[in-house]
Formats: structure tokens, C-alpha cells, sequence
């Protein structure tokens, strides 16, 4: 069994990605978050050879505006897919339009079958934090953390065994300071409970590199205005060039290509692994 990951479009205008669980009796399609309108997701997906309505599940890591998109709320009847969500982003989620009847709140994990395992990170951002996933279909491990202020010890302690990763990196610290946006908002993007810099999405890759098998690393949420691919590679080139070669940038405007994701060579499984929970007062500041 295997995992393949597509981001279908993520930054500021909208975030989704799609995953495809491949098992003996056939495959399974899921996206992570719903940031993009129905009709875009469609689009996006038509090339990759999947339909909207092959969707069966999405999980969110939170319900920011560029997280769950208005046109879903119409679409989650007449598609009948499985919305899984924390339960903490519950009320948020139903304030925001979503149909109680169409979600599952899960405080642990949510339920994808037999075959795999998903392991809920809770992760600070903002008042409610957001939740990171550490998913383990058939031994393959993929670790999905978007939206971060800070990379808390919980997510070095859960994010483990990994065969591939996908983690935000979200503005040039050069570029973030030299900008034009407001005070306020330069302090909360930077100030540990907004999102994580190159160099700081970077110090995590290379921390989690040695305790994993990473054949894939998908960036994403790459700021319009304050971040740069070219800057980005040219930090990789100078202080992780063994890592060039497994790099994927995601960008708002088109889909990356399918990264196919195989369990690990030589690493445990996560069945080996300690499970706990973790609060929010863990990784949100006291």
C-alpha cells in the first residue's frame, strides 16, 4: 500500500490538497482542507484523473477563510462527503456554514478504515491553534503541518518515521520586514502564533530528517508578497543540499505533480510507536 499527495493549490487565496490512499481493492481520495471553491477543486483534480465526487472524505486542519471556502457549505449536501474535524474547530466550523450532519469531530483520530492510522498534532496558531497529521496507510508515513506560529516539542515527538512531509513555509524574514503591512500583523505572522519562516520551516525539516526516511518534501503556503521559490532553493542549496533533490514548492496557481509516497526503508512502523494526546495548553503559550 502507498500514498500519493498532490497540493492542489496553497497560499493565501486558498488551501487543498488531495491524497489518494492506494490499497489492493482499490483507491481511496481524500482532501486535506477545502480552501479552494468546489468548482476550482474540480478543475484541479480533472487532470490527476479524479472527480469531485470520488471524494470521500476531508479533513481539516482548521477553518480559516483560506481553509474552508464558502462554496463548500451548498456542496457538502449534494456530495455527501465525510467532513473530520477537531473537535475544538467544531463550533467555528458550524458557525461558518458547514451542516453539523456532514461532520465528524474526532478528539483522537479520525476514522479512514483498517488499513490506516491517523494521528491528530495540535499546533499553535492563532486562538484555537490548528491540527497537523501524521497519516500511516499501510506503513507509508506522510506528516501534513500548515499553519504553524512555532514548531512546538510535541511535533518533533509525533512527527516521526516519516516517509514524506509536507510543511508551510511561509515568508522571507527579509522580505517580512521590509514590507508594507502593518505593525500588527508583521507581529502576528512572526510573533509564534502566525506562521513559520523559510529558516524556521528549514531548522524542522533537517531536525525531522534524521529521525526519518524523507523521499518527498512539499512546501506550502508560500506568501505572495513576502516569500520567493527562488529564495527559497537558494536557502536549501546553501544549507540542506541533499535535500534539493526531494523539494517540491507548491504555489496558489496550479497543482504539484502526484509525489508518491512508499513506507519507509528500515524505519518502524507507527504501530511501534507511544500514542498520547496533547492539549492545547501545551503547545499554546500560558
Amino acid at each position: 500500500m502507498s500514498i500519493s499527495l498532490s497540493v492542489l493549490g496553497s497560499g493565501s487565496a486558498g488551501n487543498c490538497s488531495l491524497l489518494i490512499l492506494h490499497r489492493p481493492d482499490g483507491a481511496r481520495h481524500i482532501l486535506i482542507d477545502a480552501g479552494l471553491s468546489p468548482q476550482l477543486t474540480a478543475t484541479r483534480l480533472g487532470p490527476l484523473g479524479v472527480s469531485l465526487q470520488q471524494i470521500g472524505a476531508i479533513l481539516l486542519t482548521h477553518v480559516d477563510y483560506d481553509h474552508f471556502h464558502p462554496g463548500w457549505i451548498a456542496a457538502a449536501e449534494s456530495l455527501k462527503t465525510t467532513w473530520h474535524i477537531h473537535r475544538r474547530h467544531l463550533d467555528r466550523a458550524v458557525q461558518a456554514g458547514l451542516p453539523i450532519r456532514s461532520a465528524e469531530p474526532f478528539d483522537d483520530a479520525p476514522k479512514l478504515g483498517a488499513a490506516t492510522i491517523i494521528d491528530p498534532v495540535l499546533l499553535p496558531h492563532d486562538q484555537l491553534g490548528t491540527t497537523g497529521f501524521v497519516i500511516d496507510h499501510g506503513g507509508a508515513r506522510l506528516g501534513y503541518a500548515t499553519d504553524l506560529g512555532r514548531v512546538p516539542a510535541t511535533f518533533f515527538q509525533r512527527f516521526i518515521n516519516l516517509s514524506a512531509l509536507a510543511i508551510e513555509s511561509n515568508y522571507d524574514r527579509r522580505m517580512q520586514m521590509n514590507s508594507d503591512r502593518p505593525a500588527a500583523l508583521k507581529r502576528r505572522i512572526m510573533g509564534g502564533l502566525g506562521h513559520l519562516s523559510n529558516e524556521q520551516a528549514l531548522d524542522a525539516v533537517l531536525r525531522l530528517a534524521e529521525h526519518s526516511d524523507l523521499r518527498h518534501i512539499a512546501l506550502l503556503h508560500l506568501s505572495r508578497h513576502c516569500n520567493d521559490p527562488r529564495i527559497v532553493q537558494r536557502l536549501y542549496a546553501r544549507r540542506a543540499p541533499h535535500l534539493l533533490d526531494r523539494l517540491t514548492i507548491s504555489n496558489q496557481h496550479q497543482p504539484t505533480l502526484l509525489l508518491h509516497i512508499s513506507r519507509a526503508r528500515g524505519r518502524p512502523t507507527s504501530a511501534a510507536q507511544p500514542q498520547r494526546q496533547w492539549s492545547f495548553q501545551e503547545v499554546l503559550p500560558q
